[in-house]
């Protein structure tokens, strides 16, 4: 059977039995978003993030490489996907009309894309969200007019996708959990003599064994003067005795990630280990201090900084002492939706959630990293996941 057939006769016995939100969540969203969008001026949104389109629809699927669009109307979700993807789409999806494409014959896109935009004067895109391809956008505004088209759309939903609801946050709990017994499976693996690939590994078995679905970014383990670098990951390396094994994981579940870091020493930390430990600790406690409605993105950052000022020239610092952390599909858990970093004026909110990745490096020589996932309460900031805050010693 084609695809066409293969959607209808799949979408008769199994239509819609993984949606992953009660439908009604799904529709709150929808909305709340479209609430934004006449308030903008915008009769139609084309998304194209494949997060975006999961949080409106639950729509997913681990081949987000291929085109796929979401256009949201006042009387519409049309999703457009490749045909071997109208598979997940029936069954994990919410929306008023599927199109399929033959998968290698993206030529088809357009077409049908243009004809369910063309009685829309005002559409709004994503111009730098992920999946907006030139092929797809460039010809859509040559047949429409590329007047009709605004670049505030992917805006409107950031700023609703950063406040998580009741239900979003028991996911990023479920996550929590979950990413923590990934890594005491993998600390617990941590020895001289033992490869950082088999450290990542107990870790990624725990965490598949305990209800991870496949993660937006695999686990991450680096050792030795490894653990300096910053986004490098396991690479068959031997650990050697008091040397420091940084790690990262994420669990994902229905998508969400609430990431956390630890860091251990295959033995006896060595001088300074300790000292860049409590200045992250100091960090940490900074922020959540700050994380609370009416204070700027840019107050924490300050309030951080002002923490690792006095080692700020010795240890490089990404510079980024949070990021909006929710729904997410390879290759990043990142949410994209709001950073902690200097400049950034948006205010927080309550229940908006933020990764807080405070990894100190010695180039060339170590890094020390520990980190939670954290919720934005009136309180300040309250931690999902369970980080100690230990640099662990595994003689």
């Amino acid at each position: 059977m084609d695809h066409h057939r293969y959607r209808h006769v799949l979408a008769e016995a199994l239509g819609g039995s993984e949606l992953p939100f009660p439908e009604a969540e799904l529709e709150a969203r929808c909305t709340r978003l479209r609430a934004a969008m006449r308030e903008a001026g915008l009769e139609a949104l084309l998304l194209t993030d494949p997060a975006d389109i999961h949080y409106l629809t639950g729509y997913h699927t681990f081949e987000v490489s291929v085109h796929a669009c979401l256009v949201v109307s006042v009387e519409r979700l049309v999703l457009q996907v490749a045909s071997i993807e109208t598979g997940p789409a029936v069954v994990t999806a919410r929306v008023d009309e599927i199109l399929g494409y033959r998968w290698e014959g993206v030529e088809e896109v357009v077409e049908p894309l243009a004809e369910v935009l063309a009685p829309f004067h005002t559409i709004g895109i994503d111009a730098m969200g992920a999946g907006l391809r030139l092929g797809v956008i460039q010809p859509l505004q040559a047949r429409l007019g590329a007047e009709r088209f605004r670049h505030e759309g992917g805006e409107l939903l950031d700023r609703l996708r950063i406040v998580k609801s009741a239900l979003e946050l028991e996911c990023l709990r479920e996550s929590a959990r979950i990413t923590s017994a990934g890594l005491r499976a993998a600390m617990a693996a941590i020895a001289p003599g033992v490869t950082d690939n088999e450290v990542a590994a107990e870790g990624a078995r725990a965490m598949l064994a305990a209800g991870s679905e496949f993660m937006s970014l695999q686990p991450i383990v680096t050792s030795g003067a490894r653990s300096g670098t910053i986004h490098v990951n396991h690479k068959r390396r031997v650990i050697a005795r008091d040397e420091p094994v940084f790690l990262e994981f994420g669990a994902a579940f229905q998508r969400y990630t609430a990431p956390m870091m630890r860091t251990a020493v295959a033995g006896r930390a060595g001088p300074g280990m300790h000292e860049l430990r409590d200045v992250g600790r100091g960090m940490y406690e900074a922020l959540i201090a700050a994380m609370r409605p009416g204070r700027s993105f840019d107050d924490a950052a300050r309030a951080a900084e002002a923490v690792l000022a006095p080692h700020a020239d010795r240890v490089f610092f990404s510079g980024v002492f949070g990021y909006a952390v929710g729904g997410q599909f390879p290759p990043s858990w990142v949410e994209g939706t709001g950073y902690i970093a200097r400049g950034q004026v948006r205010e927080f909110e309550a229940d908006m959630v933020f990764h807080l990745p405070l990894c100190l490096r010695l180039p060339g020589q170590w890094g020390i990293g520990l980190s939670d996932t954290v919720r934005v309460t009136p309180d300040g900031g309250e931690p999902l996941t369970d980080n100690d805050w230990r640099l662990r010693e595994m003689p």
